[in-house]
C-alpha cells in the first residue's frame, strides 16, 4: 500500500517554472492633431528605444466617447519597438505611457484637455494583450493600479497569413482588417528575431 503511493507520488509530474519568451512592444496612439504624435513618438522613443515599425494613419470613427476631452477628428497610429522584451514589464510600459499623456497635456500647447491617448500592448505569436487602468470582468489585475486583457487570439499560428479573432470585449476598431495587417507584420517581426536569437 505505501509502496503504491510511494510510486504515484513519484510519478506525480509537476509544472516547471520557466522564463516568458520575449514579446513585442507596440504602443497606439490616438489623437487630433500631428504635433502631438510627434511629441508622443520623441518621447517614447527616448525612453523605449528604437522604433523598426511604423501602421498607416487610421480614420477613428468608431465612438463619440473620446471627441469632448480629445477633439476631432480622432487618427489612431501604431508604433512597434526593435527590442524584444518581458510580459511582465506591461505594467512599467503602462504607467510610462500614462505620464507621457499627462506631461503632453500639461504643457498647454494643445486647446483640449487631452491631446493624445498613448495605450501600450504585447504581441505574442497567439494574443494581442492591452493594458488599461481599468477593471472588468475579463481583465486580470498586474498590480500598480494595472490590468491586462486578452484583446486579440491569433488562430492561425504559422507565419504566414495569420488570423486575428477578436473575442467579445473587443473594441471596434480593434476588430478591422487594417489593424490586423499591422499587427501580422510585427508578430512575423517578432518570429524572425526570436529565429536570430537561437540561431
Amino acid at each position: 500500500m505505501q509502496a503504491t503511493r510511494a510510486a504515484r507520488i513519484i510519478n506525480f509530474h509537476m509544472g516547471e517554472l520557466r522564463d516568458a519568451e520575449p514579446v513585442k512592444l507596440i504602443v497606439g496612439m490616438l489623437s487630433a492633431y500631428p504635433g502631438a504624435f510627434a511629441d508622443a513618438e520623441s518621447r517614447l522613443v527616448q525612453a523605449l528605444g528604437e522604433v523598426d515599425l511604423k501602421s498607416d494613419l487610421f480614420a477613428h470613427e468608431f465612438t463619440e466617447y473620446y471627441r469632448g476631452e480629445m477633439g476631432h477628428p480622432l487618427v489612431r497610429y501604431f508604433l512597434s519597438f526593435a527590442d524584444l522584451v518581458s510580459p511582465d514589464r506591461l505594467v512599467t510600459f503602462k504607467r510610462l505611457a500614462n505620464r507621457i499623456e499627462r506631461s503632453i497635456a500639461a504643457s498647454g500647447e494643445w486647446p483640449v484637455v487631452r491631446p493624445v491617448n498613448v495605450d501600450p500592448g504585447l504581441i505574442a505569436p497567439d494574443k494581442l494583450v492591452l493594458a488599461s487602468t481599468k477593471d472588468y470582468g475579463h481583465r486580470i489585475y498586474l498590480g500598480r493600479g494595472i490590468y491586462a486583457e486578452v484583446t486579440l487570439q491569433c488562430r492561425r499560428r504559422g507565419p504566414d497569413k495569420p488570423e486575428w479573432a477578436p473575442l467579445e470585449w473587443t473594441y471596434p476598431d480593434y476588430r478591422t482588417s487594417g489593424y490586423h495587417e499591422f499587427f501580422s507584420r510585427v508578430r512575423a517581426r517578432l518570429l524572425e528575431q526570436r529565429r536570430e536569437a537561437r540561431a
